[in-house]
């Protein structure tokens, strides 16, 4: 019997000393961690229980239902308002002044500076006595104005057999004399228009030519504002490829009357640009394509050629309508000489006489038709868009002699 219970005595601690081996092992390894909780994105926000304290709500504004993007929902279509900013203004086109009359209506501007030349020339005229020296002082008169020396001859020559014959001569007859022998040198009897209108095609070609600084540029476009107010529709080309600024003025000018500009590349070949001018100025179906070339000075014959060749391409296309010359009139005879050597590379048909109103030679209208057979057709009378005028000569001789 006791040896029974010694057994089961013997048992028992085995099993309590195999128990804390086990129980020791299991202690001594460490478990491994759990593995990190993710947030539940589709869980709701917990809701508030019952008593809980409010938050004290943030300082955001609060968005609307349109505003909340949903799951996987199409992205919120934004809609842009307009600027509320000044409204852009569109351009309008300017409205040329009416060119028949327009000589008459700056008449005033012409006299001022041109009547030195018809006053000193009553004055002399009235004189009790006419000498030699006075008909000397009459020529001088007549030469400082650029009439010439030919035309001055001739004029003087006339006038003193008409006073000789007249005898008694009161002011008014004077001026009647003066004024008749003044348009006899002038002329009344020659074709001043503008030929823009060919019979048998269109459009009319006109081609500007002139030497650096006689407003050649700004004489192409205020003839387009002319062209404009007579009805006509132009297309301007801008065959000044030497002078960056000259297309941009030339483009200017054309804007404001709605005439299309074609233009080159800067230093671009000037014959290309008006082969072009003239080509599209057919698809286009205008009436007149006006062409400014670049402003030669007479002594470059390299120039002067070029300027020959843009003559010959444009006449590839027609013949051209009008060759016009732009000359300063304060220049004087100078402008003769520019005026004939011009005149020996293309055929001149019309001379424009610019700054007419800041100088006393008006004679130079005069002179300058003497010299090369054409007629001035156009004169600018001032910085003004719309200051050159087609050439009246009845106009012109009465400004010269004043009221």
């Amino acid at each position: 019997m006791e040896t029974i219970i010694l057994a089961v005595v013997i048992a028992v601690v085995v099993l309590g000393a195999l128990g804390g081996l086990i129980v020791g092992s299991r202690r001594r390894k460490p478990l491994p961690p759990p593995p990190p909780k993710t947030p539940d994105i589709t869980a709701p926000p917990a809701e508030p229980h019952v008593g809980d304290e409010a938050e004290t709500p943030r300082d955001e504004p609060r968005r609307t239902i349109e505003e909340v993007d949903l799951p996987g929902g199409p992205a919120p279509v934004v809609v842009e308002e307009p600027p509320t900013g000044p409204e852009l203004e569109v351009p309008q086109l300017e409205i040329p002044e009416p060119t028949a009359g327009r000589l008459v209506r700056l008449r005033a501007r012409l006299s001022r500076s041109q009547t030195a030349l018809g006053k000193g020339l009553l004055t002399l005229l009235s004189r009790e006595h006419l000498d030699d020296d006075t008909w000397e002082e009459i020529e001088d008169t007549l030469l400082t104005a650029d009439v010439g020396v030919q035309p001055t001859q001739e004029l003087v020559d006339s006038l003193r057999e008409r006073v000789k014959v007249l005898g008694t001569r009161t002011p008014a007859e004077l001026r009647g004399l003066l004024r008749e022998e003044l348009l006899k040198l002038v002329g009344t009897d020659v074709d001043r228009t503008v030929r823009t209108e060919p019979e048998d095609r269109k459009p009319g070609i006109v081609m500007v030519v002139g030497v650096n600084g006689t407003g050649k540029t700004t004489t192409t476009g205020k003839l387009a504002r002319v062209l404009v107010a007579d009805g006509r529709t132009v297309v301007l080309g801008a065959a000044d490829t030497f002078r960056a600024a000259a297309a941009d003025q030339l483009q200017t000018w054309g804007e404001r009357v709605g005439a299309h500009t074609v233009r080159g590349p800067e230093a671009g070949d000037p014959a290309s640009v008006a082969f072009d001018a003239v080509k599209e100025g057919k698809e286009m179906g205008v009436d007149v394509v006006l062409i400014d070339t670049a402003g030669r000075l007479h002594t470059k014959t390299g120039l002067m050629d070029e300027l020959g060749k843009v003559k010959r391409v444009v006449e590839k296309h027609a013949p051209l309508d009008e060759v016009l010359l732009v000359l300063d009139a304060t220049t004087g005879q100078n402008g003769l000489v520019q005026a004939r050597v011009f005149a020996e590379v293309v055929d001149i048909t019309g001379i424009v006489l610019t700054k007419l109103d800041g100088t006393a030679k008006g004679g130079i209208v005069v002179a300058v038709q003497r010299e090369l057979g054409v007629p001035v057709k156009l004169i600018g009378l001032g910085e003004g868009a719309d200051d050159l005028a087609p050439f009246e000569p009845e106009a012109f001789v009465d400004a010269l002699i004043g009221d």
